[in-house]
């Protein structure tokens, strides 16, 4: 299991689990291991509060330190990034006649030239992504530039 990742997170482990045989495993494989303390009083926590003690796993009190730790912190932000690009070319092309400002979903048919049912069901999925927005009477707002279209012009 410890093999597979890149790195072991235990949260509960008595002083002798199967949790603490995965944990050596990561350990002797040069995996990154994580425990999160618990309270001295519990018997599910000795093994936890052991590996911390021993320098074996680093504390772990929220999940940004294990985010940090394996240098992925970055990977919230890369994730809306990338909520921000249409994921197929059908949203790409519809994208390109709704503005900032309300259109009507009769026009983005009439401009895209797609029917009325292919238009609707793009833009529904468009607005679970969060990239338009339906704001009343079936007109549709864009809700954040794709940066492909954001230009910049010298001063």
């Amino acid at each position: 299991m410890s093999g597979m990742t890149l790195g072991t997170l235990v949260i509960e482990a008595g002083a002798r689990s199967g949790a603490l045989i995965t944990a050596r495993q990561a350990l002797e494989e040069n995996r990154e291991v994580f425990a999160v303390p618990g309270s001295i009083f519990s018997p599910n926590s000795e093994g936890t509060n052991r590996l911390i003690r021993e320098s074996a796993a680093k504390l772990v009190t929220a999940c940004e330190d294990v985010l940090e730790e394996l240098n992925l912190s970055a990977v919230a932000q890369q994730i809306e990034m990338a909520a921000l690009f249409p994921e197929d070319e059908n949203e790409a092309e519809l994208l390109r006649y709704i503005t900032f400002d309300p259109v009507h979903v009769d026009d983005v048919c009439r401009s895209s030239g797609r029917s009325a049912p292919d238009v609707s069901s793009t833009l529904a999925m468009m607005e679970l992504k969060g990239l338009v927005r339906q704001v009343g009477g079936m007109n549709y707002v864009r809700l954040r530039e794709v940066s492909g279209e954001y230009s910049v012009s010298a001063v």
